[in-house]
């Protein structure tokens, strides 16, 4: 397994950041920029039409990149040293959790250092994003998430044979697969050196219930009890018979924004 930290490129971190500044875009996910970035005005941004929004953001940003970008080179040398020193831990865990040599595979993952406070993933292309905030501690907690969002498809697209295109959002094997990634974090060795664990996964999720139970109680009670594949099946089935509550759940926590 290897991470490649990189710099994208200022006008692919520009185009990141307008992915999710579109026309009926949830609160959850437009806020971000506007709270990290306060020079850039939200309610003006958001009564222009979209190309002249396009605009307005991106002369913004071009901005934050120049005036950043000697510390995200810095930040990419630090993500990448402290990638190298634990590998070896993550490779263990992950390959014990999902029952598959992890040392061999994903040998190509590409880490995108961005602006973009949103850090979205690419499965087809094992590529993500971290916001360049982050310290190498908090950068090495956030590859964790999305490096088991990774392995956790390639294992889950072997035992289903699906298409990859059923793994974004919103559909709900993209929704299961962002809240097991608290219940698989769980192991020491991957808790031990993610500074956002207990915590790592979307909070709205942490108060989602069906009837009585929360949700991601039942999800660890089923993860505790189970090998991965089974896990995977059952915890699946569990939210395909309460998809409703939960589509409602999370529509109503976006609304509220940050």
């Amino acid at each position: 397994m290897e991470i490649q930290y990189r710099n994208p490129g200022m006008q692919s971190m520009i185009d990141s950041v307008l992915a999710f500044q579109t026309d009926g875009e949830s609160a959850y996910w437009l806020d971000g920029l506007y709270a990290f970035y306060p020079q850039i005005d939200k309610n003006h941004a958001l009564s222009l039409n979209w190309e002249d929004r396009c605009r307005y953001i991106g002369r913004m940003l071009e901005q934050v990149y120049h005036e950043n970008e000697a510390i995200i080179a810095q930040k990419i040398s630090l993500y990448q040293e402290h990638w190298r020193q634990n590998k070896s831990q993550i490779e263990e865990a992950l390959s014990d959790i999902f029952e598959m040599d992890c040392r061999t595979a994903f040998r190509n993952i590409i880490c995108d250092v961005s602006i973009n406070p949103i850090s979205p993933r690419f499965l087809k292309e094992q590529r993500f994003e971290v916001f360049f905030f982050n310290s190498e501690k908090g950068a090495l907690g956030m590859s964790l998430h999305e490096i088991i969002h990774f392995v956790w498809f390639a294992k889950w697209n072997q035992v289903f044979g699906d298409s990859y295109n059923e793994y974004e959002r919103p559909t709900l094997k993209w929704i299961l697969s962002e809240m097991v990634v608290e219940t698989l974090m769980k192991d020491p060795r991957l808790s031990s050196l993610n500074p956002y664990f207990p915590g790592c996964i979307y909070s709205y999720f942490f108060n989602m219930k069906v009837g009585d139970d929360l949700v991601l109680n039942r999800i660890d009670a089923m993860h505790d009890s189970l090998r991965i594949v089974d896990f995977m099946k059952e915890s699946y089935q569990y939210v395909l018979r309460h998809e409703n509550e939960i589509r409602r759940h999370i529509e109503t926590e976006e609304a509220k924004g940050w």
